[in-house]
């Protein structure tokens, strides 16, 4: 759903196929296929189909289908756009990250972070209201802030100067993870949040009618091609290693 929702389209129908061991528990099934229509019927998606086979372990393996008039892709990046995103960065990495260990927090912050993790919520409605007003490059962040980003950079062929004192970073989760908070808004990834470029004309728009949080972290530029820059506030270069999650040379599941 936030695939679509990243190319401002409307999300459709689902098909859904499982590969499942014989010693599968039918009631995991079930709560599996409950899960999937709770996320589906709040954004009138419908589960049409799909199949289920004999497999040494669970594959689980949706594919969905939406509409659109207009697409935002990767490509669509201009020098002297804006970068902007929507909502908050690094709670579902914190989520994790409070789920595989025995910290304890209070039960406000818990259940903010488990629930940025466990249940995202994509930007359907956002990505509609930006194609309406004339973004056309967008994304969704799902390897983390650096490495989706890059991805418009190289689709785009332009670079990007991040300005990391902007990032949108939840209060809750700066003082839960004091050192980490930055790490986790720029590599932690499966935040579902939309990041996209525009003029800044258009910026000023969406900045009144957006009814969901919205942060300027940068602007894109003509040199260092498929690079991404960050900087600091008195606009220093910041060397940072980790980019997020790559799916073909990461050692280890996890953006952590």
């Amino acid at each position: 759903i936030s695939d679509i929702a990243a190319m401002g389209g409307t999300p459709s129908f689902a098909m859904v196929s499982l590969g499942l061991p014989p010693q599968t528990e039918v009631d995991n099934v079930v709560e599996l296929y409950r899960g999937m229509k709770e996320i589906a019927s709040k954004f009138d998606v419908d589960i049409v189909g799909g199949n289920i086979s004999r497999a040494p372990v669970v594959i689980i393996d949706v594919s969905l289908i939406g509409k659109a008039d207009i697409l935002l892709t990767r490509s669509a990046a201009a020098p002297g756009d804006q970068i902007a995103v929507t909502g908050y960065l690094g709670l579902s990495a914190a989520g994790l990250k409070l789920l595989k260990s025995r910290r304890k927090l209070d039960s406000k912050t818990t259940a903010i972070f488990r629930e940025a993790h466990l249940r995202p919520r994509p930007r359907v409605a956002e990505g509609q209201i930006l194609v309406q007003h004339g973004v056309r490059a967008a994304i969704d962040i799902s390897d983390g802030l650096i490495s989706d980003l890059t991805h418009i950079c190289k689709a785009s062929r332009v670079g990007a100067k991040l300005w990391i004192d902007k990032l949108p970073i939840h209060a809750l989760l700066r003082s839960a993870f004091k050192k980490e908070s930055l790490g986790l808004a720029l590599s932690g990834g499966e935040d579902y949040e939309l990041l996209f470029t525009a003029r800044s004309e258009v910026i000023d728009k969406l900045k009144e009618i957006m009814s969901s949080p919205m942060t300027v972290i940068g602007e894109i530029v003509s040199d260092d091609p498929g690079q991404v820059t960050l900087l600091d506030e008195q606009g220093k270069a910041v060397k940072w290693d980790e980019r997020g999650w790559d799916h073909f040379k990461s050692p280890r599941r996890g953006k952590l």
